[in-house]
């Protein structure tokens, strides 16, 4: 076999394994994308549920009275038709929520707990899929080599935590 042919054989074989690696790098960091991206919304839409299909669910206002222990609680007054007046219901004690201060909210079915709505208790439900945009945005700009799709991604993420920063 002359030495052009082996060299030549040595080329393609180099070539295609180079398509391959480049092939399962792809495929890889497109799952961990997709998964990061999944995650995000998982962890968003346990609240996110709540707030944005509101449709027969109580709704009314809150004024907390006390947190500990990661919640805080207050006396409740319905906004919503066939909603009733509770003496507790229960919120998660976060940066949105501050002692002494009234909330709108939903009440989640069957139990007195309660999540935020409105505008700002939309963006706090919201901040999970945030952070996961920005984490994938490191995937996509290193492991996908997308850079434009991976600024426009850590854009997105970087805005609406900011407009949940400033609305809560």
């Amino acid at each position: 076999m002359p030495a052009s042919a082996a060299a030549a054989r040595a080329r393609q074989a180099s070539s295609a394994s180079s398509a391959l690696l480049a092939l399962g790098r792809v495929a890889a960091m497109g799952t961990v994308t997709a998964l990061i991206l999944i995650a995000g919304v998982w962890a968003s839409w346990g609240t996110a549920q709540h707030v944005l299909l509101t449709k027969g669910r109580e709704q009314g206002t809150v004024q907390v009275t006390r947190c500990g222990g990661g919640v805080c609680s207050g006396p409740y007054s319905p906004v919503s038709a066939g909603s009733q007046a509770r003496e507790r219901v229960v919120i998660e004690d976060s940066v949105a929520v501050a002692k002494g201060r009234t909330y709108s909210v939903v009440l989640k079915p069957g139990s007195g707990d309660a999540v935020r709505s409105g505008p700002a208790g939309i963006l706090y439900a919201w901040v999970p899929l945030g952070g996961a945009l920005l984490l994938a945005s490191v995937v996509v700009a290193g492991g996908l080599r997308r850079t434009r799709v991976a600024w426009g991604m850590a854009g997105v993420g970087v805005a609406l935590l900011t407009a949940a920063f400033f609305a809560v």
